[in-house]
């Protein structure tokens, strides 16, 4: 079940607060700032830090590339 696009513009990482990029396939929010993973199951984002998974570099290069290939935008543009 895909993600609410309402919901996708205001969701931040409980950690950083930053932006995370929702991965549509995979059924996860991203955020690559910490190579951090939060599930999504029957289109409820789990943002439990500490349910959450770290990933190793290979990884993240891998959720990287799909995010880039397929244009992935962030939930929200960071200020400066």
């Amino acid at each position: 079940m895909p993600l609410d696009e309402n919901l996708q513009t205001i969701l931040a990482c409980p950690d950083d607060k930053g932006p995370l990029y929702y991965v549509e396939s995979q059924e996860i929010l991203y955020n690559p700032r910490l190579r951090r993973i939060y599930r999504i199951t029957d289109g409820i984002p789990n943002l439990l830090i500490s349910e959450s998974e770290t990933v190793d570099e290979k990884r993240n290069e891998s959720i990287m590339g799909e995010i880039n290939s397929k244009g992935i935008k962030p939930a929200f543009e960071e200020k400066s």
